[in-house]
């Protein structure tokens, strides 16, 4: 299991594009959570979707980001 999770809705053109980052940076795939049908985490996360997360430290990387940005967040 992952300990990286990914944040995003269905149907998210943005949360595809993050995808996209996270697997030219060649990271392991994340977990993805759907927040469309939970009230807290929409109320979290609702206008910062996607985000990544890093389970173990509880770090959170907004969108938008980049191939460095992705990197420099795993490698701290």
């Amino acid at each position: 299991m992952t300990d990286l999770l990914l944040y995003q809705r269905d149907d998210c053109h943005l949360c595809d594009a993050a995808l996209a980052v996270l697997a030219a940076a060649r990271v392991p795939e994340p977990a993805s959570i759907f927040i469309d049908d939970d009230a807290a985490l929409e109320a979290r996360y609702g206008l910062r979707v996607p985000v990544l997360r890093d389970a173990r430290s509880h770090a959170e990387l907004d969108w938008p980001f980049t191939i460095e940005a992705v990197r420099a967040f795993l490698a701290r």
